[in-house]
C-alpha cells in the first residue's frame, strides 16, 4: 500500500511539473504576441532567444534598458595598421559605420571630409547615422527618435546624445565652459529646420550647388548644408573656449575641434588625444587654433 501511494505521489509531482512548464511556455509565447513595447515583455522575449520576433522599437527598448553605465562601458578600439596611409586607416575605421563609403568627388564625399570625424566613435552608447546627409525633416526626426539623450549641466535646454553629454559634463566639472550663444536649440542638438535656417542665413541655393560640384568648400567651416550638420546627430556643440585649460579638459573627455575654420564648434570623438593619429586624423593649426581633420 505504501508503494502504491509513493508511486501515486511521484506521478502527481511529475504531472504538476509538466503542467507548470507548459503553462509557462504558453504564457511566454502569449506575451510575444502582445504589445512588445512593454519593457518586461521585451526582456522576456530576449531571454527566449526570440530576437527575430522583436520589432525595431523593442530592440531599441532592450538596448536602452541593457545599456551599460558610463562607468562600466568598455570602448572597443580597432587595432591600427600603420602600413596604411592616413586616409586608408581612417576609411578602414569607419567602414562598419556607413552603409556605403561615398566615392571621391561626390557631394557626400565632400561632406564626409568636412564632418565625418564622428564616424570613428566606437562608444557602444553612441548612435551614428548610416549616411552623411539627411534628405529632409522626416529622416532627421526618424534618426533622432532613436537617440538616448542627456542634458548638459548648467543649461536650460541643451541636450546631446547621453554619452556625449556625460563626457562634456565631466569636462565642465573641471572648468567652466559656457555655450557659445547660451541657447540650446542652436548650440546643441538641432532640428532640420534650424539647420536649414542657419544655412539660409549664410548661404543660398547657388552656394549649395557650388558645394555639390566641389567648387566651394570654405563655407562648410561657417555653416553646414541642410541635413549635413553634426548637430543633427547630437554629437556636436558650440562653445566659448578661450583658455588652454578649457581645451585640455575637453580633449581629455573626447571632445575636439574637427571642422576647419569653425572655432566654436566641438565634436564628440570619444577617444583621447593620443589615439587620434591612429585613426589617420591630421592636426592642422590655423590662426593659433588646433583642428583635428579627416585625412580625405
Amino acid at each position: 500500500m505504501k508503494r502504491f501511494w509513493k508511486k501515486t505521489a511521484f506521478f502527481t509531482i511529475i504531472a504538476l511539473i509538466v503542467f507548470s512548464l507548459v503553462a509557462s511556455s504558453g504564457t511566454k509565447n502569449k506575451i510575444l504576441s502582445q504589445d512588445i513595447r512593454n519593457p518586461e515583455n521585451c526582456i522576456l522575449a530576449g531571454s527566449l532567444n526570440k530576437q527575430k520576433q522583436l520589432n525595431q522599437l523593442c530592440t531599441s527598448t532592450l538596448n536602452h534598458i541593457n545599456a551599460p553605465t558610463p562607468q562600466t562601458t568598455s570602448i572597443p578600439i580597432p587595432t591600427p595598421n600603420f602600413n596604411l596611409t592616413n586616409k586608408e586607416r581612417f576609411l578602414a575605421t569607419i567602414t562598419d559605420k556607413l552603409f556605403t563609403i561615398p566615392q571621391p568627388g561626390t557631394y557626400e564625399y565632400i561632406l564626409l571630409r568636412a564632418y565625418g570625424a564622428v564616424f570613428v566613435n566606437h562608444n557602444p552608447e553612441v548612435q551614428l547615422p548610416s549616411k552623411v546627409v539627411f534628405g529632409d525633416e522626416k529622416e532627421t526626426k526618424d534618426f533622432q527618435s532613436t537617440l538616448s539623450m542627456g542634458k548638459v549641466n548648467g543649461t536650460n535646454n541643451c541636450y546631446l546624445q547621453k554619452a556625449a553629454a556625460d563626457a562634456l559634463n565631466q569636462a565642465k566639472a573641471q572648468i567652466n565652459i559656457p555655450l557659445k550663444s547660451g541657447y540650446g536649440d542652436s548650440d546643441c542638438t538641432r532640428t532640420f529646420a534650424t539647420n536649414l535656417r542657419f544655412w539660409r542665413k549664410y548661404a543660398n541655393n547657388k552656394t549649395l550647388a557650388r558645394v555639390q560640384q566641389g567648387q566651394e568648400t570654405k563655407i562648410l567651416g561657417t555653416v553646414a548644408p541642410p541635413g549635413a550638420s553634426q548637430h543633427l546627430w547630437g554629437l556636436a556643440i558650440d562653445l566659448r573656449v578661450a583658455s588652454e585649460a578649457q581645451r585640455q579638459a575637453l580633449n581629455q573627455n573626447g571632445w575636439f575641434r574637427t571642422v576647419e575654420y569653425d572655432i566654436p564648434h566641438w565634436t564628440y570623438i570619444g577617444h583621447p588625444l593620443d589615439q587620434l593619429d591612429e585613426f589617420g586624423f591630421e592636426n592642422k593649426v590655423i590662426g593659433g587654433i588646433s583642428y583635428w581633420l579627416t585625412p580625405l
